[in-house]
């Protein structure tokens, strides 16, 4: 396997473990305000690591990291993502896998294995507005749905989340969205910051009052709702 980026220390993207986050290459949704553009459209163009380098580098931190972020792009696209996980889990490193949820089989098939310790699985927005949302025409949500039916059925540590942007997302499609994951354990807002490298399009922030009522809307389906920031 290659990959993409390689931040080697965190305190934000693993809670409550200090961690390194890996980034894989390509994605199969072309949602415009990714501000990973570069790694979904153009990976090649980024710099490298092979998945040696990857290893070696994990081996050094033994005892000083605590867990890995494994993110993209989408993670479960590539081909021997399992093989690599089960090599990181061998050195005793607590896994987090950032998932868009499309490809429900291979999340429950690490899931079943113990490969991965924390899955964070992206809910880009209501049903009526994915399509739209990951720039795909008549996106069929089956996939999201066994995913999100695979987190809630609780066998391992989870959290939903949402990117939100003045244009995409209204307390409405919030609303929806806290319907759709009830009963969740965990449920983050996270609002668009333009990082200048996005796929497509303008898209702005949303105000701190509308980002209050996005968490008053999902609030009364999910056991924690708190904003992230991006």
């Amino acid at each position: 396997m290659k990959f993409f980026g390689l931040q080697k220390l965190t305190l934000l993207d693993y809670p409550g473990k200090v961690a390194c986050t890996i980034f894989t290459g390509g994605c199969n949704f072309r949602c415009p305000f990714c501000h990973n553009a570069s790694l979904v459209l153009r990976p090649g163009e980024c710099k490298s690591f092979s998945e040696e380098e990857i290893l070696s580098f994990l081996k050094k931190r033994v005892g000083v990291l605590e867990g890995v972020c494994i993110t993209g792009g989408e993670p479960l696209m590539q081909n021997g993502i399992d093989e690599f996980i089960s090599k990181v889990k061998e050195l005793g490193y607590n896994i987090k896998l950032d998932t868009n949820g499309s490809f429900p089989d291979k999340l429950k098939n690490i899931i079943d294995r113990g490969l991965v310790d924390r899955v964070a699985m992206d809910i880009k927005n209501s049903k009526e507005k994915y399509s739209s949302t990951v720039d795909i025409e008549d996106y069929d949500i089956t996939p999201i749905q066994r995913s999100i039916d695979i987190l809630l059925e609780g066998k391992i540590d989870y959290e939903f989340r949402t990117t939100v942007s003045q244009q995409l997302h209204t307390t409405e499609d919030m609303v929806e969205i806290g319907k759709w994951i009830n009963g969740a354990k965990e449920y983050y807002i996270q609002n668009f910051k333009d990082s200048g490298d996005i796929i497509s399009g303008s898209f702005d922030a949303v105000s701190k009052s509308i980002i209050n009522d996005f968490v008053d809307a999902v609030s009364p389906h999910v056991q924690l709702v708190s904003v992230r920031e991006s």
